[in-house]
Formats: structure tokens, sequence, C-alpha cells
């Protein structure tokens, strides 16, 4: 096989004259060569009387945006153009986001779509997918239906061709979605639709069509049980599965008692079999990926959050009023911001007001959904610490604290069973606590619930993991609710030291 031009595609084949049979424009050559109009719809023809063919986004688009895409992610693109329906397992970290952009606008250049339905977690909206749209193909309109049912409906019935939304939002304007043209969805973290009994499953698979493209993004296609792996076929690929999913669950799962299964031998096999087709890069295999990979998490504060983040820099504002600001107070008042958004706050009595952390959660469990690895969770206030090493505990997920009323004998047993022991999946860990000398490499993801103030404590607590003993490539997740705290990250991104610049920041975050 060889590429002649951006245009056309000569093949050598044993038996040339399906080819020139099916493909209008086709020429045969001396030598059972066949010269074959690289376009598009002639590699897709060519696909489904199997012979392989690249895909034409590899010669005839200039990879639009602020970088280039690495190879894997090139390649990723032109997988997604060649399948209409089709899965993306690729690891948290690799730019499977923007592969799948490249690939929706070389589409859209093509004529062979118009919109694209992005359908992912409300935490990477913005941080992510709009981010990554504005900064990749910024000649494409991009809408997010949010807020009220009627902005959502008037966002779904306009022009963009780019729209985001979240899982809870589609079912609310699902008319308004199959009227309005959308003719390619991407799902993200797709691990959401693994349970084909749920009306959010129901909804998805009523609007997508034969025709409709689909392509269902995430890292963990089947991380708790092999049995999760049958909404996600039956939405790609119904014809690999049965019916019913009691029938998939006996095919992958043993009964070993009344109330326990365990998934049989050939289990894996049969997941990667009905998972299909399918791309997927790990961090690993990436070589030219940055080694370590920072990306962000928008996370809606509760409406109790909001009530007393308002109130609270109200009442700084007005104390503020002609007085001098200095670097104490500043410190101070923004520390009881960033503790509220954090999920607790010290009153001027010395008790704690607590706030429901579900929001936060909920984006910390999506994050641990995309790493196969162990996990740290670095939060600087100790009373939400404990609230979170309780949600986890409740749910299951073995958790160990790291905080300074841990004594050093305990901390060094805990560091132990973490790098050598299955348990615990998590440690979460004040970080001026934990953010010097120690080896966490047993986790290659870092989330920070909550920004720290100190530039030098914030790049040693994310080299726990990104030191000699690593074999895997590191992700940097950011959670973000509040004002003040996308302005200490951005300090923090920019290796900007926050205390420097703490009275500017002070004054800004007033504005």
């Amino acid at each position: 096989m060889k590429i002649v031009g951006n245009e056309s595609l000569l093949l050598r084949l044993k038996n040339p004259a399906r080819v020139i049979e099916t493909i209008t424009d086709s020429k045969l050559l001396p030598d059972n060569n066949v010269l074959v109009k690289w376009g598009l719809e002639e590699a897709h023809t060519l696909k489904q009387i199997g012979i392989k063919v690249p895909s034409p986004i590899e010669k005839n688009y200039d990879w639009p945006g602020q970088f280039k895409p690495y190879d894997h992610q090139k390649e990723t693109s032109a997988f997604l153009t060649m399948h209409r329906k089709a899965f993306c397992f690729s690891e948290q970290g690799v730019g499977k986001t923007a592969s799948a952009i490249w690939a929706a606008d070389y589409l859209m250049k093509q004529g062979v779509i118009k919109r694209a339905l992005i359908v992912c977690p409300l935490s990477i909206m913005h941080s992510a997918w709009k981010n990554d749209l504005f900064s990749l193909v910024m000649h494409r309109s991009v809408d997010i239906a949010y807020g009220n049912a009627e902005k959502r409906k008037k966002i779904i019935n306009g022009n963009a061709e780019f729209v985001i939304i979240n899982y809870d939002s589609i079912g609310i304007v699902k008319g308004e979605i199959e009227k309005s043209g959308f003719d390619l969805f991407i799902i993200d973290e797709s691990s959401a639709y693994k349970n084909a009994m749920t009306k959010r499953w129901k909804t998805m698979n009523w609007l997508v069509k034969p025709d409709t493209w689909l392509w269902m993004m995430t890292g963990t296609p089947a991380a708790q049980s092999p049995v999760d792996a049958y909404g996600l076929a039956k939405l790609v690929n119904p014809n690999a599965v049965p019916r019913y999913m009691t029938t998939f669950k006996d095919q992958v799962m043993l009964k070993v008692g009344q109330f326990r299964w365990i998934p049989k031998p050939d289990a894996t096999e049969t997941v990667h079999r009905v998972l299909q087709p399918a791309i997927r890069f790990t961090k690993d295999e990436c070589l030219d990926l940055p080694e370590m990979t920072y990306v962000k998490r928008d996370v809606a504060l509760t409406a109790q959050q909001t009530k007393y983040y308002k109130e609270l820099k109200k009442k700084i504002i007005m104390e503020a009023a002609g007085e001098e600001i200095t670097a104490a107070n500043a410190a101070v008042m923004m520390g009881k911001l960033l503790q509220i958004a954090s999920g607790s706050v010290y009153t001027d009595s010395g008790s704690v007001l607590e706030f429901d952390i579900t929001n936060r959660y909920k984006v910390l469990l999506e994050v641990m959904e995309e790493t196969t690895q162990k996990v740290l969770v670095f939060i600087p206030f100790k009373n939400s610490i404990r609230m979170l090493a309780e949600r986890l505990t409740k749910d299951g997920i073995t958790n160990e604290i790291i905080s300074g009323d841990v004594s050093a004998g305990k901390r060094a047993d805990i560091f132990a069973a973490f790098q050598g022991k299955p348990d615990p999946r998590v440690l979460i860990i004040q970080p001026q606590s934990a953010a010097h000398g120690v080896t966490l490499t047993a986790a290659n993801t870092v989330v920070w619930w909550g920004p720290t103030s100190s530039l030098e404590t914030y790049a040693q607590a994310n080299a726990r993991v990104h030191r000699p003993g690593q074999t895997h490539k590191c992700t940097v997740v950011q959670l973000q609710g509040a004002p003040i705290e996308r302005h200490v990250y951005s300090l923090l991104d920019n290796k900007i030291d926050i205390h420097s610049k703490i009275i500017d920041l002070y004054k800004e975050m007033l504005d």
C-alpha cells in the first residue's frame, strides 16, 4: 500500500476487481495495482470490503490549535474518523479530549457531520472541553447547555457546532436534542453508562440512531466488574452482547455463593471482544508525553457554601474598607474562604461549621475511576480531611490519613502499607505533613481537594509520586469551585509564590 500525494492511494492487491467495481473513480494499473481517490468516503468503503487503509486525516488535515498533536493523538483521531461508533479507552492524561476534537473538526470539514454533542461530567465542561475547544478549533462555535431548562433548550436549539452538556441534563432536553441535528455524540468518562437499566442509559440509547456517530471515552471501562462492559457495549456494539444483561452476567461471572459472584477465567477476553472497535494508549506507551500532566476539575459549590462564601466576602469587604491590608490579615481571610470551599470552616466562636461535600466527593470518585493505580489526596484543612475519610470508609474505599496528629511511627507504617500492600487505596494527606522526602510511587495520581498557599509545598507534594521508582506517567488534578481557589491555582501554575503576592491576590479577590 502506498500513498500518492494527498489525493490518491495506490493499492497492490491479489484481486483488484472488487475495488474497481465498488469505487467509481478507481483505476486499474499494471501488476494488480489500483489507484483510488483517497477521501473519507473511499476509505470507509475500502474498510467495509475488508481492505485496511489509513484515514485521510493523516495527510489532508492541518491540525489547528495552539499546540501540535503527539503521534498517539494523531493515531487516535485517525481511528475515530474511520469508525462511526467506537471506544477510546486511553488513560487519563494522554490527551484523548484533543484527539476527539480534531477528529470531529475533520468530519465537519468533510461535511460528514454538522453538530457534535459532548456529554461529560459537570466538573470538566469548562476546564477540559470548553478550554480545549477554544484552544484547538477557534473557528468553531461552542456553547455549554447549563442552567435552567429553558436556557438549556435555547442552547440546544441554537447554532453552536459543539455543545457541551452534563449527564443529568440530557433527560431534561432529550426532545430538543433529537430534533436539533446532532449527528455526533462524544461521551466522556462513559463508565457512567455502564448500567443499561438506568434512565440515563435508556435516554442515550433512545437518542443514538444507527446512523449517529458515537464515541465513548473512559480509561477504565470495566473497573468494578466485567458486567460493567454490558451497558457500554450495548450502545456501541449491541450485536456483540446478548439481549439481556443477566445472560451476559452468566457469560462473565461465576456464582460461588448465594450473593457472591466472581469473574470467570475468560472474562477479560470476553470483555475485550464485546468492547470493540476500540483504541487505547496508556501513559507509559506515550513516551512523547510530558512526565507530569496537570488538569483542572470544576466543582459546583453547594447552595449553603455559596451563601456563606458570599456573606463572608461581604464581611471582609466591609472590614477592609478604609483599613490598611496586611499580609497576615489577608492570609487569615483568604484561608476562611478556602475552608468554606473545602467543606468546613471554623467560626469566630471556635466551633466548626460543616458543609455538604457531595459535589466535590463525586468529582474525586470520577478521577479515581479513571486510574488503575493508587491516589493521593491533599487537603490543607484537618476537619475536611476527617469528613472525606469518613465518606470514603462508608463507601468501602480503603484509606489512611497523614496529618500533624499522626505520630512518626504510625506514618511509617502507613507509608509502608501504601507502597507494598493492596490497601489503602487512598492516602489523605495534610500537605505540610508529607510534602518532603517520602516516596509514594504506588500512586500516579495526585488530587488537590483544595489548594495550598505554599508554592514549595505544592511542588514537593506533587513530587511524592514523581520520583525514582515511579513506573507510570503522573497526573495532578486540581479541584476548584470557588473564585479564590482558581486565583491560587493560577499562581501555583505560574510558579509564583503566593505569600509574595498575597496582598495583591487579596485585593483582586475582593474586586
